[in-house]
């Protein structure tokens, strides 16, 4: 008897390796996945603006990464005792208006570079829900779209949805401008799981409606470098069920993100970077080990027996960073 459906992801026609540069931005879900890139020692830039959730915010954010614009005081304001953008998350703000825009600034250098050499580029989107100033929003032209309210008064914003078709054609109008600096890059789409209950569920059901079809009328029409990763679909029709999302019942929780990687690594990785996975996460694992005593001879002859595999390791792929693993194990 079967008592579930099982999304299986279809390979896209080509394979992320560690060789690769993976850019990755949108919502929080990003980073989830992010970190498991990290983890395993691929090499990839995570949101540069910081956690982004609509079209608008992340379209802008990759569209400045393309031209490296140079902030400046003028661009922030000032509220709650710092000084904020409101084209990027609270990270980059700062009670000091210079600190802030020097953070600014070095990020997004720092993906100009990156952008260009990149070879994937993930995008995901977590609501087609956008808030845009009124005329009571301090550094702010009326009308545009807030990419982080920052706590600011609900009297500064006006929420408005997205439609599909300005949606495909802000995305049409980054990828110009991506591909203008970096045409061998590839897009890999995503709609988030994430349930933006805000709004309310029936409107985060219109929101994730909106996303899914500008996304696949995208990659409909830009098969050779648009695809689309399934992360929304396998959380909600494959695992289905509300132990996989967190205590809030909005995020889905470890063992979901878990499940969505796996899709992932079986859908755009070959046998031998899934091999070299698991060695990475054996070193993870010893890495974090916590002994009884340090100074045991069990401890001892772990550490080395973890120094051979790591520098064996990094023989077999030298273009991989296990110093911080060597000179942990190096204690023997």
């Amino acid at each position: 008897m079967k008592l579930r459906l099982e999304l299986e992801v279809r390979n896209p026609g080509f394979h992320i390796s560690h060789h690769d540069k993976l850019l990755l931005i949108g919502s929080c879900f990003t980073e989830n996945i992010g970190n498991k890139f990290t983890q395993l020692k691929f090499n990839n830039l995570q949101n540069p603006h910081g956690i982004l959730f609509n079209p608008v915010s992340v379209c802008k954010a990759i569209k400045e990464y393309v031209y490296n614009p140079t902030y400046t005081t003028s661009n922030l304001f000032y509220y709650n005792e710092a000084y904020h953008s409101w084209n990027h998350h609270s990270r980059y703000s700062d009670p000091v208006a210079e600190e802030a825009v020097n953070l600014i600034n070095e990020s997004t250098s720092a993906a100009h570079n990156y952008l260009k050499q990149a070879d994937y580029l993930f995008i995901t989107f977590g609501s087609a829900w956008v808030y845009t100033f009124t005329k009571e929003a301090q550094g702010a032209e009326e009308g545009k779209v807030a990419s982080n309210n920052h706590k600011a008064p609900s009297s500064w914003f006006t929420k408005r949805l997205l439609s599909s078709p300005e949606t495909v054609e802000m995305i049409k109008d980054m990828m110009q401008a991506v591909l203008s600096i970096n045409p061998d890059i590839k897009f890999i789409y995503t709609i988030s799981p994430v349930r933006h209950l805000r709004e309310g569920l029936i409107e985060n059901n219109r929101s994730k409606a909106v996303l899914i079809d500008a996304v696949h009328a995208i990659v409909n029409s830009n098969e050779q470098n648009c695809f689309y990763f399934p992360s929304y679909e396998i959380v909600i029709d494959d695992l289905r069920d509300y132990r996989f999302y967190s205590e809030d019942m909005v995020h889905p929780n470890y063992l979901a993100s878990d499940y969505v990687w796996e899709k992932m690594v079986k859908a755009y990785m070959k046998e031998e970077t899934v091999q070299l996975n698991k060695a990475i996460e054996e070193m993870n694992i010893a890495y974090k080990h916590k002994p009884f005593n340090e100074s045991s001879n069990q401890h001892q002859s772990f550490l080395k027996s973890c120094l051979a595999k790591v520098l064996a390791l990094k023989e077999q792929h030298p273009y991989l960073d296990f110093q911080k693993e060597i000179n942990y194990f190096n204690k023997a």
